[in-house]
């Protein structure tokens, strides 16, 4: 891995010392913080992110020359915590290196030579930049599956985040390490572009030694996936410049911008369409998009690796930069990784006809033909985001095995996510459509299928209804009684979807359960009024998705009172506590078109006003009001795409994330920031203590690669593309 430190390491110098005599721009300080909810003690939030607490990632590490690879070759080099992706191999220049103990560097000089290793991770909550240094005890030591049985390792927090130095946020995401010298290379969402559904992912420049930082992306535009040029003049990113995100939620349609890594200057075009650029040497690059292929448009070809050739002399340009198709139709291949001035072979994820793994390959660019790797070693598990160790020697990625790969981490019940206020504790469940009883001792939460009650803490875990149900909500004034909509999501007006009431503490089962409505329409999403009396629901029965209220006892049959009217969706209410008004989402200013705001309205049905308008096409969904009645919590992709989706696991509806606002609109504030969907949110009658709760030990990795990565054979198109999620 060592075998051109020392050219490496001089070019590296050269250049920070040169971006040391630069200005540093000082950065505003993130717009978005945590609520105030005017809780004296506090308040606390929980949500739920689709499949996140249903795996973790390790890093994992195989030679690239020894074949054909096996089990006895891998190496994991991460330590079992949490969730650990998105790696890089640095140089381990003396900069670097000046981070470790003292007595780290004196053990380097008599062991066999370490493992060097910057990667995400969020064993802390939120997303962190991590540098790890692992230490094998003897020479065989590296070729036993895990370091972790004979090693040492030294961990540095590359990112302090909330210190003052950078400007970051804790809570902010961090992505796509790179590191040159001692500067560091990277996403963040720290800052708000200020704009509806425009991403605040930027990248920066951070001394890790200082922590001092500049911004690289200009303001107004979200750049992705940066890759730094062997040399360090340049970066690559996939870049929103010219058109803004559209909704997309499968493969962007990003341009590949390059700059100059001192300051974000020299900023030009070099691809049209394409997304995660990998350099070679200072004139080649590679990257993905998806081809044409021979169907119908080009959103519905293979996704393939692609060469873009820069010019040498000259100004760079578009229309000088040679575009080069790489890898072969017939499967998907995406996420290249190169290695400095190797022209001999790239890493790639593939997705290959019959095969429902992703699986990390080299493909020779000499023969033109792959060489497989992963699915040798581990052919039933995901293995994501390929990265070359300088040398070209070793290949890198993440993977999900479970706990018989020796995870530390137990599976969370609350993983608390880091805020920037000790007012508010923030919270990942793992279920969804969370509620709380009144005095805060269960939490009801959907866990498909069916209904589970569960005490904060994690135990009394109940099933209490077993069908098909979405949504929860407590009755304020009957002790044990639960709301939920029994039946299919996402259903049509005429699907039968019915609300109904449980009794958690009936000894009998069979009497547990109450139908409220009972016409075989699409009855769903209840909320008592604070009194008890009454429920808000949203129901189908009129062929359009309207908002109607009944009795708490009698049900439909008691009557009803329309609320809202018209052919649109009015859906997800919720009563707040002083009874004086509901919170909806509604399609109503476009309907069918997906565009979800958030409305306001008595429940005489006068006052009918808009709280959040979401930016064309957006979504505000699950609006919840706080126990003071001062604040709503959403979810809302306002905040537009933080990653590559290609880069992640499956996510129905990608990058929403969690916000909070007043009831007039104003003070708008995002909770949330990853590239997971985030939503159904729920506030705590009372503040909880922002430390994880444990499930007893489970095994983890289910979850789903991206379903628009599916093929069937090789002469159908990919089942699910062109489909939203």
């Amino acid at each position: 891995m060592e075998l051109s430190a020392m050219k490496t390491t001089s070019i590296l110098f050269s250049f920070s010392f040169f971006l040391f005599l630069l200005p540093v721009l000082p950065l505003a300080s993130a717009s978005v913080t945590a609520p105030e909810t005017g809780a004296s003690s506090g308040a606390s939030l929980i949500f739920a992110t689709l499949d996140r607490s249903h795996y973790e990632f390790d890093i994992f590490t195989l030679p690239t020359r020894r074949r054909p690879p096996s089990a006895s070759m891998e190496i994991r080099i991460t330590d079992g915590e949490s969730v650990n992706f998105n790696g890089y191999f640095p140089s381990p220049s003396p900069a670097l290196l000046s981070l470790l103990p003292d007595e780290t560097l004196i053990q380097q000089e008599t062991v066999t030579p370490p493992l060097h290793l910057i990667y995400i991770t969020e064993r802390n909550g939120t997303s962190s930049i991590y540098y790890d240094v692992v230490y094998g005890q003897d020479s065989g030591s590296m070729t036993k599956r895990s370091l972790l049985e004979s090693s040492a390792r030294v961990q540095v927090p590359l990112l302090s985040g909330a210190d003052g130095r950078s400007g970051m946020t804790v809570n902010s995401m961090r992505d796509k390490p790179s590191l040159i010298g001692d500067y560091l290379v990277y996403v963040s969402t720290h800052e708000d572009p200020g704009v509806p559904r425009a991403s605040w992912a930027a990248v920066y420049s951070t001394q890790v030694q200082t922590g001092l930082t500049r911004r690289l992306t200009p303001r107004g535009i979200a750049d992705f996936s940066p890759a730094v040029s062997p040399s360090g003049n340049w970066t690559a990113v996939a870049s929103y410049a010219e058109r803004g995100w559209a909704g997309e939620v499968e493969e962007l349609t990003t341009d590949i911008y390059i700059f100059l890594t001192r300051d974000g200057t020299h900023r030009v075009k070099v691809v049209e369409h394409g997304g995660w650029p990998s350099w070679v040497d200072d004139s080649t690059l590679y990257f993905h998009r998806r081809s044409e292929d021979g169907w119908i448009s080009v959103e519905d070809g293979w996704i393939s690796v692609y060469r873009a050739i820069l010019q040498k002399a000259g100004p760079v340009s578009i229309e000088s930069v040679t575009i080069q198709r790489v890898t072969p139709p017939n499967l998907h291949a995406f996420t290249p990784a190169t290695s400095p001035n190797n022209h001999e072979f790239i890493a790639v994820a593939t997705r290959r006809p019959g095969d429902e793994y992703r699986h990390v390959e080299l493909f020779d660019l000499r023969k033109n033909k792959f060489i497989e790797l992963t699915r040798l070693v581990s052919p039933a598990s995901h293995h994501f985001n390929p990265f070359l160790s300088p040398d070209s020697t070793r290949v890198g990625y993440h993977s999900c095995r479970g706990e018989a790969n020796g995870w530390r981490s137990p599976r969370l019940f609350l993983e608390n996510i880091q805020t920037t206020s000790p007012k508010l504790s923030l919270f990942r469940i793992d279920g969804s459509f969370p509620t709380f009883s009144p005095s805060g001792d269960r939490i009801a939460h959907v866990n498909m299928p069916g209904v589970t009650v569960v005490k904060p803490d994690g135990s009394d875990r109940r099933k209490v209804f077993p069908g098909m149900a979405f949504s929860t909500a407590w009755d304020p004034v009957q002790p044990g009684i639960v709301y939920t909509s029994a039946g299919p999501t996402f259903a049509k007006e005429r699907t039968e979807v019915d609300v109904i009431a449980i009794n958690v503490d009936a000894d009998d089962p069979s009497t547990s359960i109450r139908k409220l409505t009972t016409n075989g329409q699409n009855n769903a999403f209840p909320w008592p009024s604070p009194d008890g009396k009454r429920i808000v629901f949203r129901s189908g029965r009129s062929g359009h998705k309207n908002l109607y209220i009944m009795d708490t006892e009698k049900g439909e049959s008691g009557g009803l009172f329309r609320l809202t009217d018209g052919p649109w969706t009015d859906t997800m209410c919720n009563w707040s506590p002083d009874g004086e008004l509901i919170a909806f989402a509604s399609d109503r200013e476009n309907p069918g078109s997906g565009s979800f705001e958030l409305f306001l309205i008595h429940p005489n049905g006068t006052g009918m006003r808009k709280l959040i308008q979401s930016g064309s096409g957006g979504r505000t969904n699950h609006p919840i009001f706080s126990p003071d009645g001062q604040t709503i919590a959403f979810t809302s992709d306002y905040g537009a795409i933080s990653a590559e989706p290609i880069s992640n696991p499956h996510h129905y509806q990608p990058y929403g994330e969690i916000f909070t606002v007043k009831l007039d609109g104003s003070d708008l504030r995002r909770l949330t920031h990853n590239s997971f969907e985030d939503g159904t949110p729920a506030w705590a009658p009372k503040f909880i203590s922002p430390r994880d709760v444990a499930w007893p030990r489970m095994n983890n990795c289910m979850f789903r690669d991206c379903h628009w990565l599916n093929i069937t054979t090789t002469n159908t198109k990919p089942k699910g593309l062109g489909i939203s999620c």
